[in-house]
Parts: structure tokens; sequence; C-alpha cells
């Protein structure tokens, strides 16, 4: 079943000001799952959408991000990573990359297609981030070129 079924898919990547689609994933931990609106009670969320574990850039990528959670953290924000991989295959990969923030299964692609960060020749997430304010709206948004990685100082300024 695809609790994210509803959700409208968008062309191209979702606008500043937009108010972000709510959703739930599995976690890479069996049984947990992960609700956007949820975690906004608590602050901004920042969703880092990436195309398939155990690749170079993808690596590189959520490496930066567990390095930054501090930082991260000091401007009360939470990461998450999200693709198209199994829960059980992020698992693996954050274990084996000692990855300390929380990954998430886009299984059905749902989430990617509402935020306009779909790749569909590969049927994947597109590699992009955004970060959506305690208040549900789209605060930045960035779509990058596969093999780009994000800039963690670009992503803080936004957080500032």
């Amino acid at each position: 079943m695809n609790p994210n079924a509803s959700l409208a898919p968008r062309d191209s990547l979702i606008p500043l000001g937009a108010q972000a689609p709510d959703f739930v994933l599995d976690t890479q931990t069996r049984g947990q799952t992960w609700r956007l609106s949820d975690h906004l009670k608590s602050g901004e969320a920042v969703l880092s959408f990436f195309p398939f574990a155990f690749t170079g850039v993808c690596t590189s990528e959520m490496q930066c991000i567990t390095a930054e959670l501090e930082r991260l953290g000091d401007r009360q924000a939470q990461a998450v990573g999200i693709s198209g991989d199994s829960g059980p295959a992020l698992k693996a990969w954050a274990d084996q990359l000692g990855l300390r923030h929380t990954l998430l299964s886009d299984a059905h692609r749902s989430v990617c297609r509402a935020y306009g960060l779909y790749w569909p020749e590969l049927n994947v997430a597109w590699r992009g981030t955004v970060v959506v304010g305690a208040n549900g709206r789209v605060r930045w948004a960035q779509k990058r070129q596969i093999p780009a990685a994000f800039n963690p100082d670009e992503l803080l300024a936004a957080l500032a």
C-alpha cells in the first residue's frame, strides 16, 4: 500500500513559498516511519533527495549531511535523505558509512514526484534539496545535476 498515492506529481521543482506536500515514508529502521508534518512541529526539515545508495556522489552527500548535523541542529533543522532504495538497503548503507541521520525509502517514487525531483528515465529521485519551514512552506529548493553534491554552506545560509 502506498500512503502517498494521493500526492500530485509536479513536472518541475517545487517553487519557493509553496505548501510542502505532507508525506509518510519508511525509514531505514524496520517498522519505523517518518512523517513530515510531525517533524515540522520542532523546526525545519531538510529533505535531501538522491538517486542511489552505494554510489559515489550520493555517498559523499550523505556523509556531508552527517558531518553537518550539529550545525543543522543549531538552526532547528532536521535533515533526512530520501531515495527509492529499499529500507534494508538504506540501513546496510547507513551502517557501512556510519550515517547518523534518517534515511527514507520512497519506494513508489510518490514523494520525489510531488517535489518535482523525479528522473523518469531511471525511475529514481533526481538529486536535490528542499528546505521546508516550520510553517510547512518551501523556504529553499535546489535541483542539481546528478554528479553535483550540494554545498553545505549554501544550505546553512538558506537556514539562517
